[in-house]
């Protein structure tokens, strides 16, 4: 899988083409060699804030302490989804709310952002394999925006790339840190286990919540196109 980045005009463009489309979405995404994630992400924006919403934004976006505390109590009381959260809230991504949810969950503090930062300003740092894991699938997810998963996990755009690379090419293994001399892995604990499994299985109802969330998105276009 080839990596991709792209331009406002092929957003933009390809709004125009899929409100015209006279296939499924399958067969539009594979035609224009897109998916269906970057698909969805594009025509929210666009029905929401416009087309202008298409263009790219470098700028780190600030939130006080009291509304990630708000918006992490909301998304835990079970009645909507990250992606209905992320959407009530006006949040950049979800990649922003599952480190809210994360950090919450572990007990540490969730402070206000700090105005004026910028993508710019994220640097290298040392990351456990799991931590090298979990950003390499949330790039993936993402549509591999490399530049939000950085500033969202505070690494280096290269980073992720390398890390995303490394994933696609070998999967988990490929993440472990090769350096030095090479240490016998441990065998997870029952406990690893079964929050890996709960993980797993939650990804797997925020995809199929986020499939039903775009194929209402999808109807409802469709009436205004009748």
């Amino acid at each position: 899988m080839s990596t991709k980045t792209y331009s406002y005009e092929f957003k933009k463009d390809i709004i125009e083409a899929f409100e015209k489309r006279e296939c499924t979405i399958s067969e539009f995404c594979l035609q224009y060699d897109i998916t269906e994630i970057s698909l969805r992400k594009w025509i929210e924006k666009y029905e929401r804030y416009g087309v202008e919403s298409l263009q790219r934004s470098t700028t780190w976006k600030p939130y006080s302490k009291a509304l990630k505390e708000a918006v992490v109590l909301d998304y835990l009381s079970g009645k909507h989804s990250q992606y209905e959260i992320v959407e009530k809230y006006e949040i950049s991504s979800r990649g922003v709310l599952q480190k809210w949810i994360n950090k919450y969950n572990h007990h540490r503090e969730l402070k206000d952002t700090s105005k004026g930062r910028t993508n710019s300003m994220t640097s290298k740092r040392n990351t456990t394999w799991e931590e090298r894991i979990d950003i390499a699938l949330d790039c993936l997810k993402n549509g591999k925006n490399y530049q939000e998963t950085a500033t969202v996990h505070q690494v280096s755009y290269q980073q992720v790339y390398q890390w995303v690379k490394k994933y696609e090419d070998g999967g988990e293994e490929a993440l472990k840190d090769r350096r030095g001399k090479k240490k016998q892995e441990e065998e997870l604990t029952p406990e690893e286990i079964v929050s890996r499994q709960m993980k797993k299985l939650e990804e797997e109802n925020e995809r199929l919540r986020a499939e039903n969330l775009f194929l209402k998105k999808l109807e409802e276009i469709e009436r205004r196109r009748k």
